[in-house]
């Protein structure tokens, strides 16, 4: 293998390392900080790719609408939604005040 291939990988190694501190840092900041509130799945996003050799994968990505403290009503995309949950469904989150965009599911 050249010695540049052994940068790349360990560059991708260096940014996924730190992706993963952030999201646990800031899933944690949630648990500790982060506010309650019923929300309701607003919208699935589904995004449908077939690869080379033709096997097809599917990602969906759920969003949920709630109301702040503040009386806001607050789009978010959800990173960890319950099985089955079509739009409509209404489960628990807790948000940060400071970012209401980062929410997580209540368990």
């Amino acid at each position: 293998m050249e010695p540049f291939m052994y940068v790349i990988i360990g560059v991708v190694a260096v940014v996924v390392v730190i992706v993963a501190v952030y999201s646990f840092l800031r899933n944690k900041k949630i648990n500790e900080n982060g506010i309650e509130a019923d929300a309701v799945v607003s919208r699935i996003d589904t995004d449908t790719q077939t690869d080379a050799d033709g096997s097809v994968s599917t990602n969906e990505t759920y969003y949920v609408e709630y109301q702040n403290a503040e009386g806001e009503i607050v789009t978010a995309k959800l990173g960890n939604p319950p099985f089955g949950a079509v739009v409509g469904t209404t489960i628990r989150v807790k948000y940060l005040p400071e970012k209401p965009k980062y929410v997580r599911r209540v368990k």
